[in-house]
């Protein structure tokens, strides 16, 4: 057994790096006693129902990033459980967190998911990074943003663990009907894909091609007016279909011929690899982690990278050879089970617990 563990993710939002906070406090249950820290009423400690999946859950009311509130609600916590092992979802409350765990023994990991722009190797970014044991970076991708963005300790070492899926099923082979049926996955947020997949539709369009387009996820707050009037102007707006967050995603993922995942910059999507996984005939641009996915082996289409036309050609392509496509697409679901397991990954993580 290892020492006691906190999982923080601070976010409001309710995205791919917050429902990856909670699946690793279920992973890591039943090996440390897990607490898994959140903001207080917010997505993450709504949806956690306290000690169901074998972790508690605690929460911090805080309104400033950098704060009393978040660093002594923190300390007292990690005080209270007798944390020793830290996984850090996140970014902008570490500022916080260093002053947390001032004069504690704490064995510090960040978990990388996402690519960031800015280096921060200023003397306070220096400051506050300099605790890190160890950078966990979700692909290779983000391993070399990391080391471009962020300042090392004199300890700090940085380790790729690629995530696990769960309960990977075997793909369903549905009847093929005579409407192309298009999904995207992910928060409706700004370069996220989802204008991108709408416009990549209009050649499907302008050739009496019929599909449909169901867009899976919540709104970011601050992109919705702006994204509803861009679908308000669409000329196709009534293909789209606005499903909001679910958690069965899975029913979608089976329904669904064609995976479009336009997004400007992504870490290494969840909901891109089990698309994959699910034998979806997927498309994405070529920027980040994409082509890494093909160089290990997937078998997607890469187009270039904010190429609206590139994307709508593609799209055409595939949806005229659909069946072709998902035969081709088939050794995906074996390649993701192996790469992706959840005991490869564990043992990944458990090495580096205290």
């Amino acid at each position: 057994t290892k020492a006691p563990t906190a999982v923080i993710c601070l976010s409001p939002y309710s995205g791919g790096m917050e429902i990856d906070s909670i699946k690793m406090a279920k992973k890591l249950a039943p090996y440390s006693k897990t607490i898994l820290i959140a903001k207080q009423d917010h997505f993450i400690a709504t949806e956690v129902s306290n000690n169901e999946d074998g972790f508690e859950l605690e929460t911090v009311s805080f309104k400033s990033n950098l704060g009393p509130a978040l660093i002594f609600g923190v300390r007292k916590l990690v005080k209270k459980h007798g944390i020793k092992n830290v996984i850090f979802f996140g970014a902008s409350e570490l500022k916080s967190l260093y002053f947390s765990f001032l004069g504690l023994d704490i064995n510090l990991i960040i978990r990388h998911g996402t690519t960031k722009s800015r280096p921060k190797k200023d003397w306070f970014h220096r400051l506050i990074y300099s605790k890190v044991n160890y950078h966990v970076a979700i692909c290779e991708h983000l391993a070399k943003n990391v080391e471009y963005i962020i300042p090392f300790g004199k300890k700090t070492e940085l380790k790729i663990i690629y995530s696990s899926l769960l309960n990977i099923p075997e793909p369903k082979h549905h009847a093929k009907s005579d409407v192309i049926q298009l999904l995207h996955v992910g928060r409706i947020a700004k370069g996220k894909g989802q204008e991108d997949a709408i416009l990549a539709c209009k050649k499907l369009y302008d050739e009496n091609i019929d599909f449909n387009l169901t867009l899976v996820g919540g709104f970011d707050e601050s992109y919705k007016e702006e994204f509803l009037r861009f679908l308000e102007n669409c000329t196709y707006k009534e293909k789209i279909k606005l499903v909001g967050h679910t958690k069965n995603v899975q029913s979608y993922l089976d329904n669904s011929d064609v995976f479009i995942f336009p997004s400007h910059g992504e870490g290494l999507s969840n909901a891109f690899l089990e698309a994959l996984s699910n034998n979806l005939i997927c498309i994405s641009y070529d920027n980040t982690s994409f082509p890494e996915l093909q160089k290990l082996g997937f078998y997607f289409h890469c187009v270039k990278d904010r190429d609206i036309n590139h994307l709508q050609d593609k799209l055409l392509v595939v949806s005229n050879s659909i069946d072709l496509e998902k035969e081709k697409s088939y050794n995906n679901y074996v390649l993701a089970t192996s790469l992706f397991s959840l005991d490869k990954e564990l043992n990944e993580y458990l090495t580096l617990l205290i």
